[in-house]
């Protein structure tokens, strides 16, 4: 299944056959969709939708797809060109536009891409919008202009500068104290838009900055997803440098990953830990992630006697949970940075600034600031199930089995224990598997922990 329709946009594979992939033809149709909806619901009497696009090969004729089709419905486009998912969803606000798309497959590989859809407040969309455009794109309920009526196109060329001012005016972004440390730092940018905003960042914070990958041509020079395993190119170089630490993102520059000097890895869990540690000691406040992510955060709020809260996976169900209780950050444990103060939105050039600001004004080294931090390891494992099996039962009787701990039913089953370990089990909405997650305090233990798990499940069937 190469073709991918969900709540959060449409993503597939470039090439093949309509229907089964991402072609000009079904990135049309949902673009349309998008565009039949936003006149539907918006109250405003013309309309206007930012774009942009990560660097893939595909992203130019996607894009150019949805700007032309978003005219043909009497939606007028400002094009952001190459830019990032953050930039767009900034500059949603900024020009006042009623929606967004953002054409990135995120991590996945090269041959993927997506559109991604934001609402007027530069935010993804909820559930109940996200149903209602997959109807009516499967209905093709949709009435193009005529041609008086056609949307105007314009280009906007300088939505990353914007975006980086706005995060250089951020209240607690220390630029004084990030430029006395003159520090020096490597940057994999896997050849898409982060190596046009990073370096920039970095460069009105006084930071030197060794690129790596850093060619906007969408040739990803190693698998894009920010993981251990595929960084051996940037360990090796922050090494060889001598740099203070790495910075790695995905291609639409809203996950941030950190090398520290030795090479060794920060940890995407630690990105959101250290960013919250740093703004919970310039004020008070609760934090949010989602029922996947490491427990240090909650122990980093504790520390600061404040009070955190988990939501559902998913950006949306964590900026909703962030909104109910007030929190002033928060994000996911894959290096997705949520500032409020900024937006709504994970963004990797806001967490290198708070980063950064936190690494100036401790005085510490990237290592010796990881080590400061509760140490947790997470084991990320799968079941295949037979189609016949009824996932929600197996979910109940494992809730009776371990009733006596403390359970979170918000999404799927989550089982806190009290020696802080925890096991997350959630069923996939594409395949007939349940995606376990399990934290403790060694790689073993958590591997141990959802190993047995899957023995409990495999038991039950």
């Amino acid at each position: 299944m190469t073709l991918i329709k969900s709540i959060s946009g449409i993503r597939g594979t470039i090439g093949g056959v309509s229907g089964d992939n991402l072609t000009p033809i079904d990135t049309v149709k949902f673009a349309a969709a998008y565009g039949a909806w936003l006149i539907k619901t918006s109250e405003a009497e013309e309309l206007t939708v930012v774009i942009g696009r990560d660097a893939r090969l595909s992203g130019s004729m996607i894009s150019n797809l949805i700007a032309n089709t978003l005219i043909g419905l009497g939606i007028d486009v400002i094009d952001l060109g190459l830019s990032t998912t953050p930039t767009v969803e900034i500059m949603v606000v900024e020009k006042q536009a009623q929606g967004g798309i953002i054409v990135t497959a995120s991590h996945n590989p090269k041959h993927w891409n997506a559109l991604k859809l934001l609402n007027f407040k530069g935010e993804f969309l909820n559930a109940k919008a996200g149903e209602e455009i997959i109807q009516i794109a499967e209905r093709e309920d949709f009435m193009f202009a005529p041609v008086n009526e056609l949307g105007n196109y314009k280009v906007y060329e300088n939505a990353i500068d914007d975006h980086i001012y706005s995060v250089l005016a951020l209240k607690h972004v220390s630029i004084n104290a990030i430029k006395k440390r003159k520090f020096k730092v490597v940057v994999d940018a896997v050849n898409s838009t982060g190596g046009i905003a990073i370096p920039k960042l970095l460069e009105k914070l006084g930071v030197e900055c060794v690129k790596l990958y850093c060619t906007p041509n969408g040739m990803f020079p190693h698998n894009p997803e920010p993981l251990k395993e595929h960084l051996t190119d940037i360990s090796e170089l922050v090494v060889k440098e001598q740099a203070d630490f790495g910075i790695v993102v995905d291609p639409d520059v809203d996950r941030l990953a950190l090398v520290c000097e030795d090479g060794s890895m920060f940890g995407e869990e630690y990105t959101l830990v250290a960013c919250a540690d740093y703004i919970l000691s310039k004020e008070k406040g609760n934090t949010v992630s989602n029922l996947s992510s490491s427990r240090a955060l909650n122990d980093i709020t504790q520390l600061h006697e404040a009070n955190y809260f988990a939501s559902a996976v998913g950006e949306v169900n964590v900026v909703e949970k962030m909104k109910a209780v007030n929190a002033i950050i928060g994000g996911e444990g894959n290096g997705g940075i949520i500032y409020p103060e900024s937006h709504y939105g994970r963004d990797a050039l806001v967490g290198i600034a708070l980063f950064l600001s936190l690494l100036a004004e401790t005085d510490k080294s990237c290592k010796a600031l990881r080590e400061s931090y509760p140490n947790y390891f997470i084991a990320k494992e799968k079941i295949e199930l037979p189609n016949h099996v009824n996932i929600d039962s197996i979910f109940e009787d494992i809730q009776k089995l371990y009733a006596n701990e403390s359970l979170d039913l918000i999404d799927g089953t989550k089982i806190n224990f009290e020696n802080k370990e925890w096991v997350h089990m959630r069923k996939s909405n594409t395949e007939p598997i349940i995606r376990i997650y399990a934290e403790s305090k060694s790689p073993k233990e958590a591997t141990d922990l959802a190993n047995k798990i899957i023995q409990t499940i495999t038991d039950l069937i």
